[in-house]
């Protein structure tokens, strides 16, 4: 199912190393329990492709805060990719439709784990709102996911 480039969108990319081994980042991107203390709650998240999943989020508007996923790839302890889909069409700025994909990649460093996070598909001008208060908001999760992946390493350790 891949979207072919639209000259017209916009994707948010964050590249970090982590001191953590690949399998502990995975474990942190996919289990349900981990990516609610890191990102949002998910509600009926299974890491399956083809399975659906929605984060609860501010409603705006028309828009009731859904935001409905789908798991598009999974490949274990390397990648891991879903549809973000959210807004309403009659909505401007915040809560704007939105038809986005956030993919996960993870490759092994001599000290830890690579995490490569590139949510795309943000239509401009359209999604502006949402492209900039998420370009912050992804590098404030990702930071948590980190401390939440050093939390999940140090139990496994005892």
């Amino acid at each position: 199912m891949n979207q072919a480039v639209n000259p017209d969108t916009q994707a948010i990319v964050v590249d970090e190393v982590f001191p953590h081994a690949p399998a502990v980042i995975w474990k942190a991107l996919t289990s349900g329990d981990l990516v609610g203390r890191w990102l949002m709650a998910p509600k009926g998240f299974e890491p399956v492709p083809g399975s659906h999943f929605t984060f609860q989020t501010t409603p705006a508007g028309a828009w009731d805060g859904t935001i409905h996923c789908e798991v598009l790839e999974v490949v274990p302890q390397e990648r891991l990719s879903y549809a973000w889909k959210g807004g309403h069409e009659g909505n401007d700025g915040y809560g704007s439709k939105l038809e986005t994909v956030v993919t996960f990649t993870l490759s092994r460093t001599g000290t830890g784990t690579r995490l490569r996070l590139v949510h795309a598909g943000f239509v401009l001008p359209k999604n502006d709102t949402a492209y900039r208060s998420m370009s912050e908001g992804w590098k404030k999760v990702v930071r948590k996911l980190d401390i939440v992946a050093a939390e999940e390493a140090s139990q496994t350790r005892h």
